[in-house]
């Protein structure tokens, strides 16, 4: 039987398809942080650590002298699992089997903004107790200000660029940015005419990404090997259990995630 429990829920196949269907609908374009960094997975459920390839030193086993034996340790990074519970309705359950369309997934929808902000969150602003450090903590200080007066973003970004290329670190780039920066980007329109969003992105050589869960912004490399996000269980919907008028659902995930070159971003801070 399936850790996710799916075969015990009172849940028909067409039910599960469109339960499915809404949570991948709201989830790829909450996933900011997967569009800018390096994904590896799923290495499914079993997936427990990535290996960090060094050692550390350990005292010799007892009953060695401790001169002539070399003992050494491997470093391995341990995936975080995440779990966030919600609700089904048994009624929308019945309407779907009904052949209903319009369903109501409200507290589903609720689960998904948490759970990728909770991984976006990770790779940005690090994780301690799940031992991630965030791009944003990596990333070489002195940080540099975005701020609200949307006519000095060009100039913001494209001195965050400069910066990266005299670290010898190559494009194209991305700007990672929170809902609230981003809705201002998108609303701007310069004095030549020229919308802001157009503008930055020809600077960056990349995207622009709304990233929830973001509280500032970030610039950083596309090239690739700079960023790592690992998954084992890729977000997946468990059942949990059930009464005469709620099925209760999760999502879950395991990952973790390395920055392995700091200089390849710089933060940006609100």
């Amino acid at each position: 039987m399936d850790h996710l429990l799916r075969d015990i829920a009172p849940i028909p196949t067409g039910a599960w398809a469109q339960i499915d269907d809404e949570a991948r609908e709201r989830l790829v374009p909450l996933l900011a942080a997967r569009r800018v960094v390096d994904w590896t997975g799923p290495g499914g459920w079993e997936h427990s650590a990535v290996s960090l390839g060094r050692t550390q030193q350990l005292s010799g086993p007892p009953g060695t002298d401790g001169g002539t034996v070399r003992t050494r340790q491997r470093r391995v990074r341990p995936l975080a699992e995440v779990r966030v519970p919600f609700t089904v309705s048994r009624d929308e359950i019945d309407n779907a089997e009904r052949g209903a369309r319009d369903l109501e997934f409200d507290d589903l929808d609720r689960a998904a903004r948490q759970a990728a902000e909770i991984e976006n969150r990770a790779v940005f602003h690090g994780w301690p107790d799940a031992d991630i450090e965030g791009i944003i903590a990596a990333a070489p200080a002195p940080n540099v200000k975005l701020g609200a007066d949307t006519h000095s973003y060009p100039g913001v970004v494209a001195g965050a660029v400069d910066r990266l290329r005299l670290a010898g670190v190559e494009g194209p780039y991305a700007l990672a940015v929170g809902p609230d920066a981003y809705t201002r980007i998108i609303e701007t329109t310069e004095d030549t005419g020229y919308l802001l969003l157009d503008h930055l992105t020809k600077i960056l050589g990349g995207n622009v990404v709304w990233t929830p869960g973001l509280d500032s912004a970030v610039v950083l490399s596309q090239r690739g090997d700079d960023f790592h996000l690992n998954v084992g269980q890729d977000i997946s919907i468990g059942y949990s259990h059930h009464d005469a008028d709620t099925v209760y659902l999760y999502l879950e995930e395991s990952f973790t995630f390395q920055v392995t070159e700091p200089d390849a971003a710089i933060a940006l801070t609100s």
